[in-house]
């Protein structure tokens, strides 16, 4: 009877249109009723979810996204990517990709890079005759390649709802070769694609405009560089790494680029103050509900229905991706995963499935949920950005989607691609 109302109240509130975290709550809070609990407990779930020292880090990493953006870092990485590749058939939409992939290495944000990486490229790849559901698709889906490149302020959230004190620099380590392999098969659906519609073929600018443009992004793309070797040397932890690119960004958009201003930064902390309010707000509240699943044992007899339909871990995986996709559909990914590590990491851990492996197969697979409606916070955002409706990106976004998942089988079953970087480093 609880859970039916833990989950009766979720999902009408959700129908009606009530935000996530609010929804999350509500819901938490009628589960505590029904089951005699004092509604004090809920306040004391929500202020413990937030009471995590490595959550500091989230609203620096958002701040340092945003100041990128602001900064033109996202411009400069298109220059030297078209620069690149731009010459080949649908190469603008190979550095579309490329510039993503770049850009989430500095960011970490799915949505920082479909609106920053967007709003220069789909204006650019119509100008040279593109079809902007072909320039949206490209765009939002090589978003998702930069939550698995790190910084990624996902993989902290993950780390703290773990329980087991995943390490965040493992995570990081751990995302850099199966973030370059999406990226790869990304390119190549791109180019296929660009292909079969017979889409535009660029030129190559030549060598010195190629130097030029790498010398100018590699300021940019040392973010990435001071945060993953200062993390792996032991100079600061990964929380302070978040200061430090805060830092950084500032220096090199005020100083080097020229580009960041007084107002730009105010603009830019006003904008990340309130986006990381919602984020922390929904860890907040989804904290709250994972305690009512605790209380009514959803995690262990979830194990155990997995247990009765298989004892094979690759039909195990299988099965915890198919559900993970499925939750990915209406539900962000921040609580999601708040929600759902709590639920699937022991059994994958029982199973022999490395926690940190386990953590990239999430980010990948609740990432592909940020591009499929209902939900697709960044389907959205990529049709807000071109002016594509969601409907008629839908229907050419399959190649893209099918490459996406083909990533997601290969990282869940090849684990050496997420766990030989932290091995050979952590030795």
């Amino acid at each position: 009877m609880e859970l039916l109302v833990l989950f009766g109240v979720l999902f009408i509130l959700l129908a009606i249109g009530v935000p996530v975290a609010f929804s999350l709550l509500a819901a938490a809070l009628c589960c505590f009723a029904a089951m005699g609990i004092p509604p004090i407990v809920a306040v004391q779930r929500v202020a413990a979810g937030i009471s995590v020292f490595t959550l500091m880090a989230i609203p620096f990493f958002i701040f340092a996204g945003d100041l990128m953006y602001r900064a033109g870092i996202a411009d400069r990485l298109v220059r030297v990517a078209d620069a690149a590749v731009g010459r080949v058939r649908g190469g603008l939409g190979i550095v579309d990709v490329g510039a993503s992939m770049m850009f989430g290495a500095v960011s970490g944000s799915a949505i920082a890079s479909a609106s920053a990486i967007g709003s220069t490229m789909v204006p650019l790849m119509r100008d040279k005759g593109y079809p902007g559901d072909y320039a949206v698709n490209v765009t939002v889906t090589a978003a998702i390649v930069g939550l698995l490149i790190p910084p990624s302020h996902n993989m902290i959230i993950y780390s703290a709802a773990s329980g087991i004190g995943v390490s965040i620099g493992d995570l990081f380590l751990a995302g850099i070769i199966p973030g370059l392999l999406t990226g790869a098969m990304l390119m190549l659906a791109a180019w296929v694609v660009a292909r079969r519609r017979g889409l535009p073929v660029g030129r190559f600018p030549g060598w010195r405009e190629f130097i030029r443009a790498a010398a100018y992004a590699i300021p940019g793309l040392m973010t990435a560089v001071i945060i993953m070797g200062g993390i792996l040397s032991g100079f600061f932890t990964p929380t302070e790494s978040s200061a430090v690119a805060v830092i950084y960004t500032v220096l090199i958009g005020a100083f080097v680029y020229r580009s960041l201003g007084w107002r730009g930064t105010w603009e830019a902390a006003a904008k990340s103050v309130r986006t990381a309010s919602m984020v922390l707000f929904i860890i907040a509240a989804a904290t709250a509900f994972g305690f009512a699943l605790a209380l009514l044992e959803v995690p262990a007899a979830l194990a155990s229905l997995i247990a009765l339909m298989t004892e094979n871990p690759l039909l195990t995986l299988l099965i915890i991706n198919l559900m993970l996709l499925a939750l990915g559909t209406f539900m962000d990914m921040a609580p999601l995963i708040v929600i759902t590590t709590p639920i699937f990491l022991p059994v994958a851990m029982g199973v022999a499935v490395d926690p940190v492996h386990f953590g990239i197969i999430m980010m990948l697979n609740l990432g592909i949920g940020l591009v499929t409606p209902p939900v697709g916070s960044v389907l959205f955002v990529g049709s807000a950005v071109g002016k594509v409706p969601v409907t008629a990106l839908v229907r050419t976004i399959w190649p893209f989607y099918l490459t996406l998942i083909a990533a997601l089988l290969l990282i869940t079953y090849v684990p050496a691609l997420s766990l030989w970087l932290p091995q050979v480093i952590g030795q």
